[in-house]
């Protein structure tokens, strides 16, 4: 967004090793410049060359097992040596800190002198400014859900509506030959033309599905990220937003849609163009394997393009730059999320089911398939569709973008720029880990 500094693409690569504030060199006139250097062996005590040559009263105090040069694995003192006594702290000091390793740069002191984790990352939104996990990643899509509610849902429901209206329409083109009953067997044509009009159906209702999340994901992607730095959005400022990247929007779905369709019906074309079931059949299984690859490596195309602003075509090359050496694991957060939707729209609309089975017919005609061919049937289950896809479309679309936001933490370290966008003073990469 034009308010939230960090979104461009930065001009280091992506896949390159995430900044390291801990490599950098201390500044001027800091404790760690005015340090005398390590000899040889990195970690290694000086050797001793005089009284001059000691360590400085100023040092902090070594913790159990941790040598004065912050090494672990200290040796206990020698035999008849008595181990120096430990200064205790003093009110008001707050928590002791050892030397921390150029190797190590987030081990943080504990009390007693134990080494524990990093302190907690900022939270301005529904996420944690650090690389983020399955958990965080779900809580994040549905907090933004419940936080923006009025904005995400009117969205959804109007995409939802829009696709529930054009798959009402082919499935009543299709069910007069999907449902008709016949007591004599099916000729090799009918049962040909059935398949046919099956695929049709269950194609066109899979690419609507595409379609709809493409355009959701790209249309609430602003509204993600607002939730992410704990800024409030509307309706009005989210189509706001959009409104300028309209067509760059389209021309993305576009491209999108027609990848997903050669990569689902080239492994089958040669099949359907000489008339061979067959060898269409053997084209589906590979047609499947390069759907998913196509979806998972350009899933990310729509928030890049939405908060980067950005061309289609960079914007495909973009989510392929950040989906590489992560694809497993891009594929299967979504899966799982795809499940998650899936049980929960199983949920609500089967009550409606239920409805249009009493007002369409008899359990008999909904066996043979009579039942479904009525309009009170079709229009009674198209609202329950509706209405589950509203409710969880936003939570698919949701996980995308803040695996989009997640990736570019990880290897560009997008944290930086989203605390400095929400406000947050003196945050830099030491305030949380890293990610890898």
């Amino acid at each position: 967004m034009n308010d939230s500094p960090g979104w461009a693409a930065p001009g280091s690569p992506s896949d390159g090793p995430r900044p390291d504030a801990a490599h950098q060199p201390p500044a001027e006139g800091s404790d760690a410049a005015q340090r005398p250097a390590q000899g040889p062996g990195a970690g290694q005590r000086p050797p001793a060359e005089g009284p001059a040559s000691k360590w400085s009263a100023a040092q902090p105090p070594p913790g159990p097992g941790v040598s004065p040069d912050g090494v672990w694995g200290a040796s206990s003192p020698a035999a008849g040596q008595t181990p120096p006594a430990q200064p205790q702290p003093q009110p008001g000091t707050g928590w002791g800190a050892y030397p921390v390793q150029p190797s190590a740069p987030y081990a943080y002191g504990n009390p007693g002198g134990g080494w524990g984790g990093p302190p907690p990352a900022a939270k301005p939104g529904v996420i944690p400014l650090r690389p983020l996990g399955l958990g965080e990643i779900l809580d994040g899509a549905v907090g933004t859900l419940r936080g923006h509610w009025r904005s995400v849902l009117s969205v959804s429901l109007v995409v939802a509506a829009l696709s529930e209206i054009a798959l009402l329409a082919v499935q009543r083109l299709t069910m007069d030959t999907l449902t008709s009953p016949s007591t004599r067997p099916a000729t090799p044509e009918e049962a040909v033309r059935t398949l046919g009009d099956a695929g049709l159906l269950y194609g066109f209702q899979y690419y609507l599905e595409i379609l709809g999340l493409i355009l959701v994901t790209a249309l609430l992607a602003p509204a993600v990220s607002r939730a992410v730095l704990g800024q409030g959005s509307t309706l009005g400022s989210t189509l706001r937003a959009v409104r300028p990247l309209a067509g760059r929007m389209l021309g993305l779905t576009g491209l999108l849609l027609l990848g997903a369709l050669a990569a689902g019906l080239v492994p089958a074309l040669p099949g359907i163009l000489l008339g061979s079931p067959a060898l269409a059949a053997l084209g589906v299984p590979v047609g499947l394997v390069l759907l998913a690859w196509f979806y998972v490596t350009f899933s990310l195309a729509p928030p890049a393009l939405m908060l980067e602003r950005g061309t289609p075509a960079a914007a495909l090359r973009r989510s392929a730059k950040l989906v590489k050496g992560a694809w497993w694991r891009i594929c299967g957060i979504s899966l799982l999320t795809w499940v998650m939707r899936f049980i929960l729209s199983m949920i609500i609309v089967m009550p409606f089911a239920f409805a249009a089975l009493l007002v369409g017919g008899s359990l008999d005609g909904f066996l043979d398939g009579s039942a479904t061919m009525s309009w009170s049937f079709l229009i009674i289950s198209g609202i329950g569709s509706v209405i589950a896809a509203t409710l969880t479309l936003p939570m698919q679309t949701g996980v995308t973008t803040l695996l989009y936001i997640d990736q570019r933490i990880r290897r560009e370290a997008l944290d930086l720029e989203l605390a400095r966008a929400a406000g947050i003073e003196g945050y830099d990469t030491t305030t949380g880990p890293t990610g890898g």
